[in-house]
């Protein structure tokens, strides 16, 4: 008899399972994996590491490959929503019987072995590819890399997507130390791609190092952005012109849609892309959270940016979309992120500030975050609020048409934003 019967109580369970909600390394998850005959898949893998643009590229794979004709699975985190949005076969979120079918037969193969949320969701998605005659499979590292639970198995291709400082407790306080952990999803002699056009020394070198065929932005490849299209040209001779705009906002998703380019093409031979699945995954592809606009008299703009440099995007994103009016900023943040240079780098963009308590044992108050953030010379553009929905719904009153409101700062922000809207 499985131990529960709803996905709820299923997840409940596991977040008190283990002693650590965070607990780096692969001997335990990796035991039970063995268990469940889970390590030599029979399809193909691309694992995809960095601080940001991670979701935005699996959506990206996702969606072109499906074009293609391909039947895949990705696996990412956090869910914004609800946990299904984790994992999706051929496109479609994986549903609550599946999910407690899976989480079954993993709570029956781990014995007494302990698993941490993150790694109990992991080997179910795994379990779930591994029943569902998949041709390629996505998979999202959820912190770091090396250390990283999907990083049991071994990839075909690795991509590695921007670098920047983030988890600093778990992965280093710079660049050059954290893109070591972030290349610990490179395997020997399997094609690494770098979606970073200045990524830290020591990615490039740990890919010498395995003796990796290496393809970094700017070197190998290249993509030259125009008025109303984009043009790219690959490390073999492949090129595509006047290709379409990704239809997720921001000049930075070009950066990720180059890199995604060049895995498809690494791949070419075993899963072959014509142009018109290239186009037509660039037009549909959409991602919840990721600079996600609605449009109206008073546009919103909901962005999961929760570091210094996804606050630069979003900036850049903002300026870009000017409106006439003011900028209504609704944040909430954990406790483990750099407030001050986060919101400094949003400084510019921002004529009101309404900062939200966010619950949890990482939340900030709406109090704590004013505390930490970045110094405003006239304080009185800041107001604290008990929640996000309190917050939104006075923005929502104090903005006029031309204005515009924006929520982000984390995760659980936009979450929170997305379900309040209507």
């Amino acid at each position: 008899m499985p131990r529960f019967n709803t996905l709820t109580d299923w997840l409940t369970w596991q977040e008190t399972l283990h002693p650590r909600k965070i607990d780096l390394g692969l001997e335990r998850v990796a035991s039970v994996a063995e268990r469940l005959q889970l390590l030599h898949p029979n399809f193909t893998i691309i694992t995809v590491a960095g601080t940001n643009g991670k979701g935005s590229s699996v959506a990206m794979l996702e969606t072109i490959l499906l074009a293609a004709g391909y039947h895949t699975g990705a696996y990412t985190s956090p869910h914004l929503q609800c946990y299904n949005e984790r994992i999706r076969i051929g496109g479609q979120e994986i549903d609550d019987a599946s999910l407690c079918s899976a989480f079954a037969a993993v709570d029956e193969a781990r014995g007494a072995v302990s698993l941490s949320y993150f790694e109990f969701g992991t080997l179910a998605a795994l379990y779930l590819f591994s029943q569902a005659s998949l041709d390629v499979v996505m998979l999202e590292v959820g912190l770091g890399g090396r250390l990283d639970a999907v990083n049991i198995l071994d990839s075909d291709v690795a991509l590695i997507t921007s670098i920047d400082i983030d988890h600093c407790a778990w992965l280093g306080k710079d660049r050059e130390t954290i893109g070591r952990e972030k290349a610990g999803i490179l395997r020997a002699a399997r094609p690494a791609i770098c979606s970073d056009a200045s990524p830290p020394r020591s990615v490039e070198d740990r890919a010498r190092e395995l003796g990796v065929p290496w393809f970094g932005l700017g070197e190998q490849y290249h993509y030259q952005a125009l008025a109303s299209s984009w043009d790219w040209q690959g490390a073999a001779g492949s090129s595509f012109e006047g290709l379409p705009l990704p239809a997720l906002p921001g000049s930075h998703q070009l950066d990720n849609a180059a890199g995604v380019l060049m895995v498809l093409e690494v791949l070419s031979d075993r899963h072959p892309v014509p142009r018109a699945a290239v186009e037509k995954g660039l037009r549909w592809v959409t991602l919840n959270g990721r600079c996600q606009v609605f449009s109206g008299a008073v546009e919103r703009v909901f962005d999961v940016a929760h570091n210094t440099a996804s606050a630069a995007s979003l900036c850049r994103l903002l300026r870009d979309r000017a409106v006439d009016g003011a900028t209504y900023l609704v944040l909430g943040m954990l406790d483990d992120k750099d407030i001050a240079e986060f919101t400094l780098a949003l400084a510019d963009c921002v004529d009101y500030w309404y900062l939200v308590s966010l619950g949890g044992d990482r939340g900030l108050t709406a109090a704590q975050l004013h505390d930490r953030m970045h110094r405003l010379q006239d304080d009185r553009r800041v107001r604290c609020f008990a929640d996000t929905a309190a917050a939104l719904q006075q923005a929502g009153m104090d903005a006029v048409s031309g204005d515009r409101i924006v929520a982000t700062g984390s995760f659980v922000t936009v979450a929170e934003a997305l379900a309040s809207h209507v």
